[in-house]
């Protein structure tokens, strides 16, 4: 049986990195981003460039789309060429390229100000445990309520992929990343414990979504590991595309030097 043929925008990313040495076992990879890769074929483009971008969409089967500018205080105009045209770019050329499914790479930021002005997620996020209030509620993928111009484009590329879907008929699932860190350790803050994707997750929710069956036609789930503080509604990855996470990242923190103990709309994480 021929491997299938994954597409990775943004292989030389962080993401792209973690994932690649790990899906090259099963799958065929190819990359596109604007800098080549030693370890696989690369296409060297620009997203903004619907027709620099076709060739590397050739023969494949499934995109994982993780190119964007990752910058959360970006400015709109960065976040249109790169997040909005470029995801848009992404989509018309699967769909031209008669590709299977694209999963979208969305973000925890599409529902940012929930978690920074609510409780009881502020007080989660803030590590002030002794003031909440149980039962707590998790947050639903289908909340939208974006902390900056990068989650509003985050939230416009589950709406294109929604519309690819059911105009065109492109399998697309969307994950709302957490926080994939380097190095893999979310000690450093309450709201890291919360959004925590370990590298090992991160790989995991990628397989599932590539190996979900074809009736998965449109699908938004969370990508974070199995959090013991964790906000967000995890039954949808389970259910869908059997994303059951491996990690926890437990309920011990300390300030470490260089890192944020509260978030913020700008702090810089995916």
């Amino acid at each position: 049986m021929s491997r299938k043929k994954i597409l990775i925008t943004g292989i030389a990313g962080n993401i792209g990195r973690i994932i690649s040495q790990h899906l090259s076992r099963e799958y065929d990879l190819r990359g596109l981003d604007k800098v080549s890769v030693d370890d696989f074929e690369t296409v060297v483009a620009d997203l903004s460039d619907l027709d620099d971008i076709i060739p590397a969409f050739e023969e494949i089967d499934t995109v994982v789309h993780l190119a964007a500018d990752p910058n959360h205080q970006g400015s709109w105009d960065s976040n249109l060429k790169n997040n909005i045209i470029g995801t848009r770019n992404v989509y018309e050329a699967a769909r031209l390229s008669k590709v299977n499914r694209v999963i979208f790479a969305s973000s925890n930021h599409a529902v940012g100000y929930k978690p920074l002005q609510d409780n009881p997620y502020k007080q989660i996020y803030k590590g002030t445990y002794e003031n909440i209030r149980h039962p707590i509620e998790p947050i639903p993928v289908t909340e939208i309520r974006p902390d900056g111009y990068y989650g509003v484009s985050k939230a416009f590329g589950e709406s294109l992929g929604s519309y690819f879907h059911d105009e065109y008929g492109v399998s697309v699932i969307c994950i709302r990343i957490g926080w994939v860190m380097q190095p893999d350790d979310p000690s450093f803050s309450p709201a890291a414990l919360s959004l925590w994707l370990s590298h090992r997750d991160t790989a995991q929710v990628i397989h599932r979504c590539i190996e979900a069956p074809p009736s998965v036609g449109y699908a938004i789930v969370y990508g974070m590991s199995n959090n013991t503080y964790g906000i967000w509604d995890m039954n949808p990855g389970r259910n869908i595309i059997n994303y059951i996470p491996e990690d926890n990242a437990g309920r011990v923190w300390a300030q470490r030097q260089g890192h944020p103990i509260h978030m913020t709309s700008g702090d810089p994480q995916t």
